[in-house]
Order: C-alpha cells, then structure tokens, then sequence
C-alpha cells in the first residue's frame, strides 16, 4: 500500500532560514523533511510521508498574500499531495494568517488541509471554516503534544475517516451546520437543556452563540489643550538591556518607565525588546513606536495640556488577551490616580 503523500507548509524560523530579519523570505520548495516536519514524520509510521517542505517569510506572506499563494499552489500542484499540512502555528499570529490562507486556497483546489494554532491567534477565527485546524499550547514548547495530535488527525482526515464531531475528533469547531436526524424534536430538546440549565446540570447547546468582547468608548475630549496624555505601547520600548526583562514573546509583564526631562527617546538609551517585528528602526529611534518627541512638541505648542510622564511597554507578539487585561487591570490604576485624560496606545 502506498504511503499518502505529504506536503508541508513552515515559516522562516522553523525552516531554519532565520529570526524577523529573515520574515521577508520568498516561498521556496524542498523535497525534504524540515523543522516540525520531523516530528510530523516519527509519528506517521509507515502511512505517510512529506514529500515536500513549503517555506515562506510571515512578513512576505502577509504583504504579498496574492504572489506567496500562487508561487505555493504552484509548487504544491507539482508535489500531486494527498494532503497538505500548515505548522504548526501555536499563537504567533503572522504565522497563523499564513498557515490559514494557505489551507483555504490548497482546499478550493480539492487537497484535504489542516492546520493547527493556539485558541487565541487571530488565524483560527479567520479561517476555521475554510480548513481543520486543532488546538495547540500558547508556544513552540507544546510541539511534543502538537506534532503526534496533528500527525494522527491528519492520517485519519486523508483516509476519509471523519465521522465525528469537533468535541469527538478534537479540532476546533467550524460554524458549519449540517441537518441530521435525532430521536427527538426540537421543542422536546430546548426544554430539556432549559431545565438542565436551570438545575445547573450540563447541557450541550446546539447552536453556540458568537462571544464578543465590547469595550465602551471612553467619553469625548472636548479641549486637548487641557488634557493629560498618556503613552502605553505593545511595541516592546524598553530602557537599555531590558532591566525588568520583558519577554521578547508571550510576555509575562510589563514596564513603566519614567521619561521626565527628556524630550526623545534615544538609540543610547532605550531599544525594543520585541521579538514580532525587524528591530533596527525602532532600537535606532524609539520615538518610532512610543513618540515622545512629537508629543513633547504638542506639548510646547499647546496642542495637548501636558505629556504624563511614565510610559508603560510590554510586547503584543504572543502575549495572551488574558495577561493584557491583567496588565491593564494594574497600570490603568495608576494612570487614573495620575489624572491622566487619555491614553495613546501604540503597536508595531
């Protein structure tokens, strides 16, 4: 029996090319196993093989998203896969968009796909009715339990062994509705999940609702001339050598630092600490990405009341909604007992 054919899709840094200073690297194909494919490899036994690696930049990708998919569908085509394979992609987000559109365009082609990501990259609710993708750790430091789960799943998808559910088959649900027939009506199923809501007993809806997080908008300024602005950036500004040591991802905390006296951010004294996004412009002038020197200038000219004069940094590249929150929770308690008005936040 013949093995079913593989084709893998990586980024840069798994392929080994490089870090951000390489996410600019065009597609290339290689007929060999590469990075997480070899995990991919030890776990599909003698029912699959890769027969090609796919690597392509995050950054290229997502600023050449048309070119990068036509320069892979073609490179994929010449491989004839039964399937194909993207990451994974844990919760680096760049990597998700890629790996996501990549499975959705190889999937309108007629080639099983799937993929896999952490709950909160912005690639799963992008693109989870275009491919399979399942769940994975917040990092690469899950790719043991991630390899054999995407290895397993992916030999059942390409043998067409997929009965089950989401919840049975262990991949995150797709929105997809399928009618099906069951013992009991409708009516009789609402009401015997009402009750077991209402005793607290568990209950399975059959139609999950959307969630979504609002946020009210803060009320409006009516004279900037008299406010106090305040900076808070997930750009990774640090002083020099990163004294409370901000993770470069998936970061833990975050810095407040005091800029009183200064008028710009300089190369000698503060840099970035983010691992998401080329460094050189923002380590050669922080101002970039938290903008003291133009605000200081507002300042002067009467444009904003005052400049506060602490600014809190930590990094978006990886860092999960609920650590945001949480370091939210914390400094915007201090920016209020500043007297802040508003607050400038800055990305990448």
């Amino acid at each position: 029996m013949s093995k079913i054919r593989v084709v893998h899709y990586i980024n840069q840094f798994y392929g080994g090319i490089g870090g951000e200073e390489k996410a600019d690297y065009k597609p290339e194909v290689r007929t060999e196993v590469v990075g997480p494919g070899l995990a991919l490899t030890q776990n599909f036994g003698d029912e699959a093989e890769i027969v090609a690696t796919i690597i392509c930049g995050d950054s290229y990708f997502n600023e050449n998203t048309d070119e990068a998919l036509s320069t892979i569908l073609k490179m994929v085509e010449e491989h004839k896969p039964d399937l194909f394979i993207a990451g994974p992609a844990f919760n680096a987000g760049r990597y998700g968009m890629a790996c996501g559109a990549v499975c959705k365009a190889i999937n309108e082609k007629g080639i099983k796909t799937v993929t896999a990501m952490y709950e909160e990259n912005p690639g799963l609710d992008s693109f989870k009715k275009d491919t399979y993708i399942l769940p994975t750790g917040n990092s690469a430091a899950s790719m043991r339990k991630a390899a054999p789960a995407l290895a397993k799943f992916a030999i059942k998808l390409a043998k067409g062994e997929m009965t089950g559910s989401a919840d049975t088959e262990g991949y995150f649900p797709r929105g997809i509705r399928k009618n099906v027939f069951v013992e009991q009506r409708g009516s009789t199923r609402a009401v015997n999940m009402l009750l077991n809501k209402i005793n607290g007993k568990k209950f399975t809806t059959e139609y999950a609702m959307p969630t979504f997080d609002n946020v009210e908008p803060g009320k409006a300024i009516k004279d900037l001339s008299k406010a106090k602005i305040a900076i808070v950036t997930s750009g990774g500004i640090v002083p020099k050598n990163n004294p409370d040591k901000v993770e470069s991802s998936s970061a833990s905390k975050y810095g407040s630092y005091d800029f009183t006296g200064m008028n710009d951010l300089t190369s000698e004294t503060f840099e970035t600490a983010h691992g998401g996004y080329d460094p050189v412009y923002a380590n050669d002038d922080s101002d970039r990405v938290v903008p003291v020197d133009v605000l200081r200038q507002l300042e002067k000219d009467g444009v904003i009341g005052s400049l506060h004069n602490i600014f809190y940094s930590t990094t978006g590249n990886g860092t999960s909604v609920a650590n945001s929150k949480a370091f939210a929770s914390e400094f915007t308690q201090d920016l209020l007992s500043a007297g802040v008005d508003a607050v400038i936040l800055t990305s990448t």
